[in-house]
């Protein structure tokens, strides 16, 4: 069986964005602090719902601030 990641640039964002903070984040998605923080460490995968409250806030699209990664190398569908 295929191992999947989900990876994200949120860290990488909120500091390219005017060193944004965690809870600014969260209130532009919606959510709590403690959500973020989980799902930018790789601890919680999001919902795509949040997944795109979250790119949303960021003004970009889902993929340029979530990576998915597999290593299916067999194919390369999802």
């Amino acid at each position: 069986m295929a191992s999947n990641q989900l990876s994200n640039k949120i860290r990488r964002l909120r500091f390219d964005n005017g060193r944004m903070t965690q809870q600014q984040l969260a209130d532009k998605a919606d959510v709590t602090r403690q959500t973020i923080i989980a799902i930018e460490s790789g601890k919680y995968t999001p919902s795509l719902l949040l997944a795109f409250r979250i790119s949303r806030a960021f003004g970009l699209s889902v993929e340029d601030v979530f990576q998915y990664e597999s290593d299916d190398s067999e194919s390369g569908t999802v």
